[in-house]
């Protein structure tokens, strides 16, 4: 077993729960896994794929994906091959053959396309090693990205109840893994939580202001030629943000359901394939998403859930190297969010668990502990200390107890007969003399002019703060008035601390040269030559083109610093490098020596 690790795969030892997880698949036990993105859980069915007879199906739930999947186990030597619709006859014809002569190690295969009776037929020929059904959490219609093609996988029992079945997520809650178990009859104890803490992640979340200046402020913190995914919540506001920063000078792609399927698949595998693109993208964009080197991912607009959430920041990161995850966050998202959930067409219940995600959502928003802490208890992983790499931890004590203008906010809506939005009130507080003021006489209120000594976006901020704790509400049927609620008298009488703390915007504009220096010395980014990984990255590139592949099917970023930060001389000493495996110091280890000796 590890031997074929050290040969195929290129590396020494296992992580984690991975030699308990193999060992148990080995044997032909079923099972759960819940490992965070980029913790190796393709290993997990990878290896005894290769050590057990017969064929492993690898349930996949995007067809677009499953290429780039099979051409990186092909780089490494292994015999796989995909089988989907997207195929010609000859094609299927080719894989059928493959598949009934023994000669394929894996298989991949969506849902839909798997529970067909003739592709059943197929299987029940061949010899089967193990079904792997990835992104399993699609399994719950009370998970973030439920979808019903996955609920037939639980006939597979039934179909082929001698053949081991390992579900693999990187989210899913108590419930969703509740449902994941009872409907592909696993036993409960064959669980592996590999717990949800990814370390390498920098999580921000900032006040959402002047979005755009905010999210060019934060990628000019980010490392030269870093690819990244900037998540918008519609498909208007994905074509604006690409063409704003196109404009500004960075490589940018839409992705949307409104583009044509041709368009999206080739900016999907522009994306891919290219190491310094940034994608723009609705949460159509993501899942299954192979790419290790993603730098960063922000949300310029508030996700679903904290589950959505973790599972689109996770998609950074995953060769185990430093990555950034920044939310904006604004009140109009959160009103966005709350009308959609109350016009959705879900039943009661729904609606009820959909509210409960989205408070939880709001809670990690506005958190005055640590980020990270709140992220993983949300999924039932404690932590007792503080990350001290979020930047609520990296920015300490700049908490304010804000009651006092919350008590002037609150006077300003009572006042005015709590009939008007935001910007209506923030005007009477600043006492500004707008016609519609001067109209409704709110300039004769006592309230008017008592918050000119602050800023705009700090009213605005503190709205969004009481909205999020239910201590105001926007009625939406009152064009957006804003409203007390049972809550907003303990504010009123002083009763509660309102905590703000400084903007995650201001920290990025003042520290950003500082906190990028101190994330290159962490244990994750280890010192190297950046010159030197910048020159194998231009020749990764342009053998990945000669070959039309990703180019982290050729080496792995962290593969890359590793060379870089040792420089081999020969092929032995390249052999010990994280990730160079037999097959690829065969076809790539002269080439990448001579690269690094000429230079």
């Amino acid at each position: 077993m590890c031997d074929v690790l050290r040969d195929v795969f290129g590396y020494d030892s296992f992580r984690g729960d991975q030699e308990a997880i193999i060992k148990s698949v080995i044997d032909g036990d079923s099972g759960l896994v819940v490992m965070p993105t980029g913790a190796g859980k393709s290993l997990c069915y990878q290896l005894p794929a290769l050590l057990n007879p017969g064929v492993a199906v690898v349930v996949s739930p995007l067809i677009a994906l499953m290429a780039d999947q099979v051409t990186a186990l092909k780089a490494l030597g292994v015999s796989a091959a995909a089988y989907n619709s997207m195929l010609t006859p000859r094609e299927r014809n080719a894989v059928e053959a493959d598949l009934r002569a023994g000669q394929l190690d894996l298989i991949y295969v969506a849902p839909e396309r798997l529970m067909m009776d003739d592709c059943l037929r197929l299987f029940d020929e061949v010899p089967i090693s193990l079904f792997a059904i990835d992104e399993a959490h699609c399994l719950s219609e009370w998970g973030h990205d439920f979808r019903p093609d996955y609920l037939t996988l639980g006939r597979l029992a039934q179909i082929f109840p001698d053949v081991p079945r390992l579900a693999l997520t990187a989210t899913a809650d108590a419930k969703t893994r509740s449902v994941i178990l009872d409907k592909l009859r696993i036993p409960d104890k064959q669980q592996w939580l590999g717990g949800f803490d990814r370390p390498n992640i920098l999580y921000k979340v900032a006040d959402k202001v002047k979005s755009f200046d905010q999210l060019m402020a934060f990628l000019s913190t980010q490392p030269r030629g870093a690819a990244g995914i900037v998540y918008c919540q519609s498909r208007n506001r994905v074509e604006r943000v690409t063409e704003k920063l196109n404009a500004a000078g960075v490589k940018a792609l839409p992705y949307h359901a409104g583009l044509d399927d041709d368009v999206r698949a080739r900016n999907q595998t522009r994306f891919l394939r290219d190491d310094s693109l940034v994608m723009v993208a609705t949460i159509a964009f993501g899942m299954g998403i192979n790419k290790p080197d993603i730098r960063f991912v922000v949300h310029h607009d508030l996700p679903k859930s904290i589950e959505a959430y973790y599972q689109e920041t996770g998609r950074a990161g995953r060769d185990g190297l430093s990555a950034q995850a920044l939310l904006l966050y604004g009140a109009g998202d959160v009103m966005l969010q709350r009308r959609w959930i109350a016009e959705s067409t879900a039943d009661d219940a729904h609606k009820h668990v959909n509210r409960g995600r989205l408070d939880a959502l709001i809670n990690f928003c506005e958190a005055t502990t640590c980020r990270r802490n709140i992220l993983l208890g949300y999924f039932d992983d404690q932590r007792d200390q503080p990350c001290g790499h979020c930047d609520i931890c990296l920015t300490p004590n700049s908490l304010t107890d804000m009651r006092v203008m919350a008590q002037k906010l609150l006077s300003a809506v009572i006042k005015t007969g709590q009939s008007f939005g935001i910007t209506h009130i923030v005007d009477v507080l600043a006492g500004r003399k707008k016609e519609k003021i001067e109209r409704f006489e709110h300039d004769k209120l006592s309230v008017f002019g008592i918050g000119k000594d602050q800023p705009d976006t700090l009213w605005r901020a503190l709205t969004r703060h009481l909205v999020a704790h239910n201590q105001l509400v926007v009625d939406e049927q009152r064009y957006n008035a804003l409203r007390f609620t049972e809550h907003s008298r303990t504010v009123m009488r002083g009763e509660v601390p309102v905590l703000l703390r400084s903007s995650v915007t201001e920290h990025i504009r003042r520290h950003s040269r500082n906190e990028s220096k101190g994330d290159s010395n962490s244990e994750n980014s280890p010192p190297y030559n950046d010159d030197v990984f910048q020159h194998l990255r231009a020749l990764r590139k342009q053998l990945a083109s000669q070959d039309d592949v990703p180019a982290f099917v050729i080496f792995a970023d962290i593969t890359l610093i590793e060379m870089a930060t040792h420089i081999p001389k020969t092929l032995e000493e390249m052999a010990t490098i994280k990730g160079v495996g037999t097959q690829k110091l065969k076809r790539f280890g002269a080439v990448f020596l001579n690269a690094m000796q000429e230079y």
